[in-house]
C-alpha cells in the first residue's frame, strides 16, 4: 500500500551531518528531524478543522524548532552549554510533550485515522536520507525517540567540565552530576516506553522498514547506554565519598560492565556503517573497555585485601587485566573522536580522571610487592572472573500520555 518510502543518502543534502560535533561526554547518534507534513489534505474530510489545524500547528512548531536548532545542539560548545543550547533543548522538548497528546488520538482504538497521514523524519545512522510511513505510530515512535535524544544531549551538557570558582582544573559540580543521572532515567524511560509500548503496536511488516535509527536493537543500545553512564555517575560520586566502601565502589564498576556489554551486543551486528552509525558503535565498544578498567581495579583492590598468596596473584592478575583495558580504551577513545563527525574529549574528570591516575600507579606498586609470587607460579596468567551483580538502575517509567480534551470535543461534535 506504499507505506515506505526511503530516499537514497545520493539525492539530496537533507541530512544534518556536521563534520565536527566539538566536546563529547554523552554522545547522541545525531537528531532525527521532522519534515513538514499537510494534515488538512489528509484528514480535512475526517476530522473538524480545528483537530486539524491543532495537529498542523503543535507539528509545524516542531518542524521548524528541530530544523533552527539541531545544528547548535549537535555541535556542542561549552561557551553556551546552560545558555542558548539548554534552553532550546528545553523549548523542543516541551513542544514533543505539547505535541504527543494530540497525535495519540489519530491511534485510539486502532483508529483507521492512523494510516491517513504519510510522516517524514530524516534519518541519521541509516544510509536512507529519510523514511516516510503512513503510519501515525511510526510518528509517535519518532517523537519519543527525539525526546530522548534532547535527553542525552541535555546530559552531554551538564557533564562539560567548566572551570572552578578557583581558577584550578575544570569541573563538573555535583549538583549537576547528581541532576544528570536523573536526565540519564528519563532518556532511558522514554526509549524503554518505545520498545514496549510503541514498537508491539507497528507491524512486522513495516517494523522491517523502518531506519535503522528506530531498530530495536538501536533502542535498547541507548536505553543500555544512559543506564550504564547513570552508574558511571554514581561510581564518581562513589569516588568522591568518604563514606563509600571499596564493595560498593566494585559492584558499580562491574554494573556498569555489564550495562556497556549489553548495549554492545544489541548494536554490533546491526548495519550502521554510515558516519553517525559507525561512530555509534565504536563509543559502546570505547565505554565497554573503559568499564572493564574499572572493574578489574576494584575487584583486584578487594582481592588483595586477601591473606594468601592465592588472592595477592589474583589481585595482581586483575589490576594488571585494569592496566590493559585502561590503555586499549585510550586507543578505542581515539578511535571514536576521529570517526566523523570528528569530536574532542572535554578535559578529564570524574570516574577515569581518577582511575587515570590510579591504575598504572598501582598496579606498579602491587607487582611490585608481590614479585617474589612470580617466581613460586602463583600470579594468575589470565584475569580472575568478575563478580556478577544484578543490575540496579532502572529507566525511569514513562507511560504515553492521555489523549488531549480536544479529542473529546472532537467525539462530541461527531456524535
Amino acid at each position: 500500500m506504499g507505506c515506505l518510502v526511503s530516499t537514497p543518502k545520493d539525492t539530496g543534502l537533507n541530512r544534518r551531518r556536521p563534520g565536527n560535533i566539538g566536546e563529547v561526554s554523552v554522545f547522541v547518534p545525531g537528531l532525527r528531524i521532522p519534515k513538514p507534513v499537510d494534515f488538512s489534505q489528509a484528514l480535512g474530510d475526517h476530522l473538524s478543522k480545528t483537530i486539524v489545524e491543532r495537529l498542523s500547528a503543535l507539528r509545524t512548531r516542531i518542524v521548524v524548532m528541530a530544523a533552527q536548532e539541531a545544528p547548535a545542539i549537535t555541535r556542542t560548545r561549552r561557551k553556551t552549554a546552560t545558555q542558548r543550547g539548554g534552553s532550546a533543548l528545553a523549548d523542543l522538548l516541551q513542544a514533543l510533550e505539547g505535541y504527543l497528546p494530540v497525535l495519540l488520538g489519530l491511534v485510539k482504538d486502532g483508529s483507521p485515522l492512523q494510516h491517513k497521514v504519510q510522516f517524514v523524519w530524516i534519518n541519521q545512522e541509516d544510509d536512507d536520507e529519510e523514511t516516510a510511513m503512513f503510519s501515525a505510530w511510526y510518528e509517535v515512535l519518532s517523537v519519543l525517540h527525539l525526546m530522548a535524544m534532547l535527553s542525552l544531549s541535555h546530559a552531554n551538557l551538564l557533564l562539560l567540565p567548566r572551570l572552578s570558582a578557583d581558577g584550578y582544573q575544570p569541573k563538573v559540580s555535583e549538583e549537576s552530576r547528581r541532576s544528570c543521572i536523573d536526565v540519564f532515567l528519563k532518556a532511558a524511560g522514554y526509549l524503554d516506553c518505545a520498545v514496549r509500548q510503541v514498537l508491539p503496536q507497528i507491524p512486522s511488516e513495516q517494523r522491517r522498514n523502518l531506519p535503522v535509527d528506530l531498530a530495536e536493537g538501536v533502542l535498547r543500545a541507548l536505553c543500555l547506554q544512559a543506564l550504564g553512564q547513570g552508574v558511571d555517575i554514581q561510581l564518581g560520586l562513589a569516588i568522591d565519598s568518604t563514606k563509600a566502601t571499596l564493595a560498593v565502589k566494585r559492584r558499580l564498576a562491574c554494573e556498569m560492565v555489564k550495562y556497556w556489554q549489553q548495549a554492545q551486543e544489541n548494536i554490533m551486528n546491526l548495519p550502521l556503517s554510515n558516519g553517525w552509525g559507525e561512530k555509534h558503535q565504536l563509543f559502546t565498544k570505547w565505554k565497554y573497555i573503559e568499564a572493564r578498567a574499572a572493574a578489574y581495579y576494584y575487584h583486584g583492590l578487594i582481592l588483595d585485601e586477601g591473606n594468601t598468596e592465592k588472592s595477592h596473584g589474583m589481585a595482581v592478575a586483575a589490576l594488571q587485566a585494569a592496566d590493559e583495558y585502561l590503555k586499549e580504551s585510550k586507543k578505542a577513545c581515539e578511535a571514536f573522536n576521529l570517526a566523523v563527525p570528528v569530536s574532542r574529549n572535554p578535559p578529564l574528570w570524574g570516574t577515569m580522571k581518577f582511575l587515570a591516575e590510579k591504575i598504572p600507579k598501582d598496579t606498579s606498586s602491587k607487582v611490585r610487592i608481590n614479585r617474589d609470587l612470580y617466581s613460586h607460579g602463583k600470579i594468575m596468567e589470565t584475569a580472575p572472573t568478575l563478580p556478577d551483580f544484578s543490575l540496579a538502575l532502572k529507566p525511569e517509567e514513562y507511560q504515553l500520555p492521555i489523549l488531549d480534551v480536544s479529542w473529546n470535543e472532537e467525539n462530541t461534535s461527531k456524535g
